[in-house]
């Protein structure tokens, strides 16, 4: 066991995550026309609170109707990634 895996459950937050969400929504003036929204904050997997706490706002606020909503997550810190070079490329 090197040092590092020794602090990694120390230095990790586990399960918090950047959250990415894309919300298609139908736009109140013209129901017919889909419109786009990115929202982004650091969230908690797998219940997403904070995600869910944003879409209920958005029901009970927002008049544009959801159409989809598309999630993505990625980890705030995770092991590093080191791999050896094949060649050397030298520029001018």
């Amino acid at each position: 066991m090197t040092v590092l895996q020794g602090l990694e459950p120390i230095i990790r937050i586990r399960d918090w995550r950047m959250t990415t969400a894309e919300l298609l929504y139908h736009m109140p003036d013209h129901p017919h026309v889909l419109q786009a929204y990115v929202w982004q904050k650091i969230d908690h997997a797998p219940d997403f609170p904070e995600l869910t706490r944003f879409l209920e706002f958005w029901r009970r606020e927002i008049d544009g109707p959801l159409h989809s909503v598309r999630v993505a997550t990625a980890a705030l810190t995770r092991p590093a990634e080191l791999r050896y070079a094949n060649g050397v490329f030298t520029l001018h």
